[in-house]
């Protein structure tokens, strides 16, 4: 088992920055992708970045250029910078874990992030 722990959520006004922060512990050995995935009122879960024990990243479209993934594998901690936030990001963002890249195998309880003015 994995478990995740945020930090970092809160209210922030249209244009500004975040840093949200998970930790992971557990059988991290068995860990390869971790990343962030949101979820905002009435709307499915969808990913937001994510990234590989070896540095590879994947973002979706809308963060490419205001998001910004990171990883410090001897923490077993997990970053995503947050700038230039939009109303539209306002969502609960749950860490993940997975085994293999993207597909989630355990989450985080999640941390919620509101930008408005």
């Amino acid at each position: 088992q994995v478990q995740l722990v945020e930090s970092g959520g809160g209210l922030v006004q249209p244009g500004g920055s975040l840093r949200l922060s998970c930790a992971a512990s557990g059988s991290i050995f068995s860990i390869n992708g971790m990343g962030w995935y949101r979820q905002a009122p009435g709307k499915e879960r969808e990913l937001v970045a994510a990234i590989t024990r070896n540095g590879i990243t994947n973002y979706a479209d809308s963060m490419k250029g205001r998001f910004t993934i990171s990883r410090d594998n001897a923490k077993n901690t997990v970053h995503l910078q947050m700038n230039s936030l939009k109303p539209e990001d306002t969502a609960v963002y749950y860490c993940m874990a997975s085994r293999y890249v993207l597909t989630p195998h355990y989450w985080g309880q999640g941390t919620q992030v509101t930008v408005s003015s």
